[in-house]
């Protein structure tokens, strides 16, 4: 099949999505398909055989941490060129609504798919939660017409159902269980993340610093636990008022961290720590459990569906310090962390990227029968 991805984000970026598209190119690749990535131009121009090219990006003034990319006449003209067998919009919102216009103007299968929970960050946002219903309606339009709309967890199709959203199907999670491994466990990784304090319980936030992920609801855990230190991996438009936030308590910000020093500070860590309500997903949560760690995570729908409470991890309501004191517990209590550790291990043994990206790939051909149906 000839693929093409229309993504609004995309290497050099690190986040959820860009990890799930990377790993499916190299599948389809593998498996000798040809894929064109469209995304915004951050200087890459290919990724394992893969063309890649960009459109011009902006930067927002109140969002300085990334660029987005617009939408495009380039991606109608690129995608007639490349003549593709299926259309992946991923994510739609800017740049990647040209996808959905083009595929519609090219009669080519359209697969769009849903990875942020942007009504939901609007609770976040007070000044904007008036524009949700004007929001739902712009994600409506933008999925209409798509053979197959993909999300991420059955919690998240369940909501798009109820918004007049169809043809909804679940995209498998994965993760790299060789990369996310308790053998990298590493006493001078632990010696930076405690800040020169290893012999503290050390719990680790990894992902994009932004105030729906709420980790400033963390601070009230540290101060009642005076022997637990807290590692934030990552960065944002958040990082400085996080900085602020935390200031004076046994706290670590690293920026982003990549590769084998990544995988250290996953496994060089004693739980993996989620506090956001407001994910679609969370693949950083299966990375934990790769990595050997109990999760410790706020309830969602979501993370109800990778978490058992007191199996791989421990569940605690959001917004209520005791329900977390509880839950950040186990990490005192040894024969039963070290059971969560072993089951964590083994349910990510469970999800194999080469999985998640042949079932992604049956979906594109799910769409282009649907669409040839459609026509004839």
């Amino acid at each position: 099949m000839k693929i093409a991805i229309v993504t609004e984000t995309f290497l050099p970026s690190t986040d959820g999505i860009v990890t799930r598209l990377k790993k499916a190119i190299e599948y389809f690749l593998r498996e000798g398909h040809e894929v064109l990535v469209i995304a915004p131009d951050l200087g890459v121009t290919e990724y394992k055989g893969a063309k890649v090219i960009g459109v011009k990006p902006i930067t927002f003034p109140f969002y300085r941490y990334r660029k987005w990319g617009f939408p495009s006449r380039k991606v109608y003209h690129e995608l007639k060129k490349f003549e593709p067998d299926v259309v992946h919009a991923v994510n739609p919102v800017l740049l990647a609504t040209s996808a959905v216009t083009a595929a519609q103007k090219l009669d080519v299968p359209l697969v769009s798919s849903y990875h942020t929970h942007l009504p939901k960050y609007l609770d976040f946002y007070k000044i904007y939660k008036p524009a949700k219903p004007l929001l739902w309606w712009y994600i409506r339009k933008q999925h209409k017409n798509a053979d197959i709309n993909l999300v991420t967890s059955e919690t998240i199709k369940e909501e798009l159902n109820v918004e007049g959203i169809e043809r909804l199907s679940v995209i498998p999670r994965g993760v790299d269980v060789e990369n996310r491994h308790p053998k990298f466990k590493d006493a001078a990784m632990r010696e930076r993340l405690t800040n020169g304090e290893p012999g503290n319980k050390l719990l680790v936030f990894i992902g994009r610093l932004a105030v729906e992920k709420e980790i400033h609801k963390l601070l009230p855990m540290l101060e009642k636990r005076s022997d637990i230190s807290l590692a934030i991996i990552g960065d944002g438009p958040a990082r400085n008022d996080l900085e602020k936030v935390f200031e004076g308590t046994r706290t670590v910000f690293t920026g982003f961290l990549h590769g084998e020093e990544l995988s250290k500070a996953y496994a060089s860590s004693d739980a993996f720590i989620f506090p956001s309500i407001s994910e679609t997903l969370g693949l950083v949560i299966l990375e934990g459990m790769a990595s050997g760690l109990p999760i410790i995570a706020a309830k969602s729908g979501p993370t109800m569906e990778q978490v058992s409470h007191e199996v791989n991890g421990m569940l605690y309501e959001n917004e209520d310090l005791d329900s977390l004191l509880n839950a950040v517990e186990v990490i005192d209590e040894k024969d039963k962390f070290n059971n969560i550790k072993e089951e964590a291990r083994k349910e990510a043994l469970k999800f194999s990227w080469d999985n998640a990206s042949k079932r992604l790939l049956d979906y594109y051909k799910d769409a282009r029968d649907h669409h040839s149906v459609g026509r004839s």
